[in-house]
């Protein structure tokens, strides 16, 4: 078996599930704002749980979404923030050889690719965000990436950093050969491959959605891996809206979640990790039987 890094877990939908505080549609960003502890307490979790790299909770913290929130004043505290949690994480849990990623995700929404920006914007927000995360990433993973404009527009700026890129793509949980936006997935992996991401991964999409697009991997030569949501369906959240309303799957514990994970490892994977509704317990299975 090749050496497997293993990535943390969903953090958005955990630290909602810790936090007392009432779910807004800046969700995470809420919580960075007025519960850091929290999110450095979790970022630690991940790390005694067995990940290897731990990403910044930056994912509603972009221009746009906080700008429609009003908040758009907060953004570099924010990203300070949120590199401190990171870093705090690394003290709390005693291991300094994890590897921090900085967070390059939807601009405006996830999954609803109608809602993307034209690509000169997205690729001069992408900037923005690079310049920001740098000071504390050493690696930047472009992820819950629903369409090939974003897309490229993420890992185009990504790359200017010079650091490792990692290229993660969400497909359709009821059409896996697609992006959400509809388009090939084989079409998007060989435009994408181009820009020369230092590995392409699947996410937020269910692991049988995963299993089955897995195939269109299979013949890449960088770095593959995968990591999964935990919800019954997306399809009724729409941009500005919370996830209060999205349901979280009961068969998909730690032990379920970790076969899917063994699959992928299998057949080629060597980074795996969980996205929403996946925790620390589900690190720690995953870490537990593949080390």
């Amino acid at each position: 078996m090749n050496k497997v890094t293993i990535l943390d877990g969903g953090m958005g939908q955990e630290l909602l599930h810790r936090s007392s505080r009432k779910v807004t549609p800046m969700w995470s960003a809420d919580v960075m704002l007025n519960e850091p502890q929290l999110v450095a307490q979790l970022h630690a979790d991940f790390i005694i749980a067995g990940a290897d790299v731990i990403t910044l909770n930056t994912y509603t913290a972009t221009p746009s979404r906080l700008n429609r929130e009003g908040h758009l004043s907060d953004l570099k505290n924010l990203h300070k923030s949120a590199m401190q949690a990171a870093q705090r994480a690394k003290d709390i849990a005693k291991n300094e050889t994890v590897k921090i990623a900085g967070c390059l995700p939807p601009l405006v929404a996830s999954y609803k690719t109608e809602a993307v920006l034209p690509y000169e914007a997205s690729l001069a927000e992408y900037r923005q965000l690079v310049e920001l995360q740098a000071p504390s990433s050493d690696l930047f993973i472009c992820e819950t990436m629903s369409s090939i404009s974003e897309a490229k527009a993420a890992c185009v700026a990504a790359k200017e950093s010079q650091k490792e890129v990692w290229l993660a793509l969400s497909v359709k949980d009821n059409q896996p050969d697609c992006l959400r936006s509809g388009e090939s997935l084989i079409t998007a992996i060989n435009t994408l491959r181009l820009f020369n991401p230092d590995a392409f991964l699947l996410n937020c999409s269910k692991p049988e959605a995963i299993n089955s697009a897995w195939s269109e991997l299979e013949s890449l030569s960088c770095k593959v891996g995968a990591y999964a949501n935990g919800f019954t369906s997306v399809e009724n959240l729409y941009p500005g809206d919370t996830v209060k309303d999205l349901e979280s799957r009961q068969d998909l514990g730690p032990e379920a979640y970790a076969k899917h994970a063994l699959k992928w490892i299998e057949n080629g994977a060597t980074i795996v990790g969980g996205c929403c509704e996946i925790g620390p317990a589900h690190i720690a299975h995953i870490h537990q039987v593949i080390k």
